[in-house]
């Protein structure tokens, strides 16, 4: 998955809402008191963090590509990057997530297939979601608290199978990179206190992800922002 097809679905998918009340199905769902959406009984939905701190996330879908050179950078500056993982991207490679979890990064749930669940039925939405959650429970000794739907699309049913398998929130994004540039889904563009950037991790014969992550944290702190745990923000 790119990051340009990942935001086009996420601007016309229902993620893209950003009225006071969005509708899923026969369900409000509304925004808190932290600028999170939530339904009854369902996960918050975030796309941006409520912060005055000068902080923004940095978080890595799917898994596809396992640079050595990206541990080390994570190692070296210490970043609390996010890497929302799918089995059948990974596959063989937990080894080198397992090395990135030793260096401070944590370990979230992106699905077993990558499958797009806005739509599907709830049983199907649940092995999706609940299969990964025991797939990285096992392999890293830790349950994700986090989720991200793939290409950032979701329905209600999406909340209430996540709320069913104890996922804590289901994570988007404001700001994705595309290349060596961030595009931005919605608002200002130009990155924020709180924004949540998403990077996909693929297999390119572009600048590696060592070297796009680089670029992006000459960006921010260019824009006199640090980067964040998201875990102690959600």
């Amino acid at each position: 998955m790119t990051a340009a097809l990942a935001l086009a679905l996420l601007l016309t998918g229902c993620a893209q809402s950003v009225d006071p009340i969005e509708r899923l199905g026969k369900k409000a769902v509304t925004y808190g008191a932290k600028g999170v959406r939530s339904g009854p009984a369902a996960v918050p939905v975030v796309r941006r963090v409520a912060t005055s701190e000068k902080v923004v996330f940095l978080t890595y879908d799917d898994g596809a590509e396992r640079d050595p050179r990206f541990v080390e950078l994570v190692r070296r500056r210490r970043l609390p990057v996010s890497m929302f993982l799918t089995d059948s991207v990974v596959g063989p490679g937990y080894g080198h997530f397992a090395r990135l979890q030793s260096v401070g990064a944590s370990i979230q749930n992106h699905t077993l297939d990558h499958t797009a669940l806005r739509g599907l039925p709830y049983a199907g939405q649940r092995a999706e979601i609940c299969g990964q959650q025991d797939k990285l429970g096992a392999r890293f000794g830790l349950r994700p608290r986090l989720f991200r739907p793939p290409y950032g699309t979701y329905d209600s049913t999406t909340l209430r199978a996540a709320t069913d398998c104890g996922v804590g929130a289901v994570v988007l994004w404001r700001a994705a990179m595309e290349g060596d540039r961030l595009t931005y889904a919605s608002g200002t563009h130009r990155l924020l206190p709180g924004d949540i950037v998403s990077l996909p991790s693929t297999e390119t014969t572009g600048p590696t992800l060592a070297e796009r992550t680089t670029r992006l944290l000459r960006e921010i702190e260019g824009a006199g922002l640090r980067v964040g745990r998201l875990e102690d923000y959600v």
